[in-house]
């Protein structure tokens, strides 16, 4: 279905209004007036976008400013922001590859973590013996701190298993998780202390609770300045500037969003009956429903989620986003037809 507007809480189709449960706008940043001002302020300023190299003679001090708020946000010694979250994580993957003897992926890893070569962190459930032999290498692993279809956060307990002969890297996509775990939503990045870990990073899509076009690399000092110092970062141009001083003003927003978004997730977890098609997490958004016919029910009732086919393996992706530009009003509608439906 085609609309002409944002889809924030509620969206016009051929004239008729739908409650909308869909997207990945967690904090309903790219509705929000407050926030839509500053980016409108913003490219006033800098206009709507700048298509040279960072590293070029010309410095523009919206990414410092904006850079600077993140590095603050996720707890990080460093940050670096770029056009999107796909490329913040090839940069990654393109610098790490020379350095790195093997790479190896935890289960349902996004595209964007995709290494030719990469190998299983889990054989059967176990950890894969390459991770437990003798041999002294380098090795990165890859995971999204949530991945597709879980409503938790991964658990990297298993890295304690792994040989000390083998020297870690960790990266990990919070795209789905910066803005909304975490302290104020700061991820689970500054959580992450295993003694096996020599170096973390975090890659991330700015488009989804952040609501804004870019994406975003965290790690220490020295790793951050060897990708600006790339081929690839300095052939590339930045982010909007316009957007990521937005993203850097925002701090205030941000903070009101996100206790909004857990009070919703608080009175959902209040009123939603239990039930073994779908699973709900008081700390996470979103909702997979494992039911048959789910999106013809919904939209009978006028509520529309998210439906398509996931890329990596075809199975069809139904998820209930809960945002926190929802009323209580919104909330009750989709939760009675979910408690009262028997599946």
């Amino acid at each position: 279905m085609k609309i002409n507007q944002f889809p924030d809480r509620i969206i016009d189709v051929e004239g008729e209004s739908y409650l909308y449960f869909g997207g990945t706008a967690y904090l309903g940043m790219p509705a929000n007036t407050d926030f839509q001002q500053l980016i409108v302020k913003n490219i006033l300023r800098w206009g709507s976008a700048y298509g040279s190299s960072r590293n070029s003679n010309i410095q523009l001090t919206a990414y410092q400013k904006g850079e600077q708020f993140l590095m603050d946000y996720i707890h990080a010694q460093a940050t670096v922001t770029v056009s999107s979250g796909m490329l913040a994580a090839k940069l990654v993957i393109e610098e790490l590859a020379p350095h790195t003897d093997v790479f190896f992926h935890f289960p349902n890893t996004h595209t964007a973590l995709k290494v030719a070569n990469s190998v299983p962190f889990f054989i059967e459930n176990d950890l894969n013996p390459r991770l437990l032999d003798s041999t002294i290498e380098r090795i990165t692993i890859l995971t999204d701190a949530v991945t597709t279809f879980q409503i938790k956060g991964v658990d990297l307990a298993p890295i304690d298993l792994i040989a000390s002969n083998k020297e870690v890297t960790l990266v990990i996509d919070e795209s789905h998780s910066l803005g909304v775990l975490g302290n104020n939503g700061c991820g689970i990045f500054s959580t992450i202390h295993h003694k096996n870990i020599k170096r973390k990073i975090m890659v991330a899509s700015l488009g989804k609770a952040m609501g804004v076009t870019g994406g975003v690399i965290a790690s220490d000092k020295y790793f951050i300045n060897q990708i600006m110092n790339s081929p690839s970062f300095v052939s590339s141009a930045g982010m909007s500037p316009a957007l990521i001083e937005a993203l850097g003003e925002a701090e205030t927003i941000y903070k009101s969003q996100h206790i909004k978004l857990k009070n919703n997730l608080k009175y959902i977890d209040s009123v939603l009956v239990k039930n073994e098609a779908f699973a709900f997490n008081p700390e996470y958004p979103v909702i997979y429903p494992e039911i048959e016919g789910i999106n013809e029910l919904l939209k009978a009732r006028n509520i529309i989620v998210t439906n398509f086919k996931y890329p990596t393996d075809g199975k069809d992706l139904n998820r209930i986003i809960f945002t926190a530009n929802h009323t209580e009003d919104d909330l009750n509608k989709i939760i009675s037809i979910l408690n009262q439906y028997q599946f």
